[in-house]
């Protein structure tokens, strides 16, 4: 169900990405009161001039807040834009200056048709996923779904193939995914969590070590259901009340330090909570816009705020009361992105797909509530 919101003046005063807010340390997101603010960094990132991005499609940061993006390179059609095409992964660091880029076909694993999800874990291990389906059509892709997870080191050495590409059996398979949206690897049981994603509708759950499956859950922690449209349909509206009783796309997924489970079920507006073993804790519906794209967590230890891209920008819940606190938006914000990430500074930043790529900094929390 909807929660009411009260915003008043905390509305008004954080609305915007002025950088409102007194300027102060990430830490300072657990004090009690405010929202957090932010302004548009300009010059973030910096590419080199001898390469292009294609559709920036995600972002992971890893622990020297380094960020990675992961791009679409064949999605520059051109011959002059594809000659420029900078290999999948791109590697930049806190200033925006580049530092490396690998990825693409190798021995050994099957690369993604269509790169969609990139993910750090807490041991530094890099997880690229894709989401590509056939009945899509898209030029200079093949005709392979994309039905596996890739396990990388920093440096771009393959570790692990989770699943093959164009084998799902559907929801059931405890083997392969089913265009996998992202993940995230739990430390405290070195657990992978999967959004699976676009043609599976379910969080599934395997070792990170070894690929070995534990568990899976849908929406309400029910059996998953299966109904694998390709592409799936865009919704334009949902109805009032809790919505479907199965998931549409799951579309991110993220563990919180004190142990909980948010899907972010992008067509049905709405995020889910579970435990660890996939009990339906809460939701939160936001019908009237397009909500949901995706998921990140303040970096305070508490991770007070949640933010969840839509409806134009990014909104801020209160994470444990799933309240809503304010929208983060603005004229040159690119909008709510298609995965968003957050260093340790508290810096949020968004990988936008087509409309390409930007960093907000962390300006505070405003003093107005």
């Amino acid at each position: 169900m909807k929660r009411n919101v009260l915003l008043g003046a905390v509305l008004a005063v954080s609305v915007t990405l002025a950088g409102m807010g007194y300027q102060q340390s990430a830490e300072a997101q657990t004090s009690a009161g405010g929202v957090p603010t932010f302004r548009v960094d300009p010059d973030w990132p910096r590419v080199p001039e001898e390469w292009m991005l294609g559709q920036v499609s995600s972002v992971a940061i890893d622990a020297q807040d380094n960020a990675w993006l992961l791009h679409r390179p064949r999605t520059l059609l051109s011959p002059d834009e594809a000659e420029m095409a900078a290999p999948p992964v791109m590697v930049f660091d806190s200033e925006g200056n580049f530092l490396k880029g690998w990825g693409g076909a190798g021995n050994g694993y099957e690369w993604p048709q269509r790169e969609h999800g990139i993910h750090i874990d807490y041991q530094g291990f890099v997880w690229v996923m894709g989401n590509y389906c056939p009945a899509r059509n898209l030029p200079r892709l093949e005709a392979f779904n994309d039905d596996q997870i890739l396990k990388f080191t920093l440096e771009g050495e393959f570790v692990m193939q989770l699943g093959r590409r164009n084998a799902s059996r559907g929801n059931t398979d405890i083997y392969n995914l089913h265009q996998p949206a992202d993940v995230f690897v739990y430390p405290p049981t070195n657990e992978l969590f999967v959004a699976d994603g676009y043609g599976n509708h379910r969080v599934a759950v395997f070792d990170a070590d070894t690929g070995a499956f534990k568990r899976m859950w849908g929406a309400f922690g029910s059996i998953p259901y299966d109904k694998d449209q390709c592409p799936p349909p865009s919704l334009t509206s949902v109805p009032d009340g809790p919505g479907p009783q199965e998931f549409s796309i799951v579309h991110a997924v993220r563990v919180s330090n004190d142990g909980l489970v948010y899907a972010a079920d992008r067509e049905n507006r709405r995020v889910q909570v579970f435990t660890l073993d996939g009990e339906y804790i809460d939701q939160y519906v936001r019908g009237e816009a397009r909500f949901a794209r995706n998921l990140a967590f303040s970096p305070d230890p508490e991770q007070r705020f949640l933010y969840v891209g839509g409806d134009g920008g990014i909104v801020v819940l209160d994470r444990r009361t799933l309240e809503e606190l304010t929208k983060i938006e603005g004229e040159d914000m690119i909008g709510s992105g298609h995965h968003i990430q957050t260093d340790s500074q508290g810096n949020l930043y968004i990988a936008a797909s087509g409309a390409g790529t930007q960093r907000l900094l962390f300006t505070g929390i405003s003093r107005g509530r």
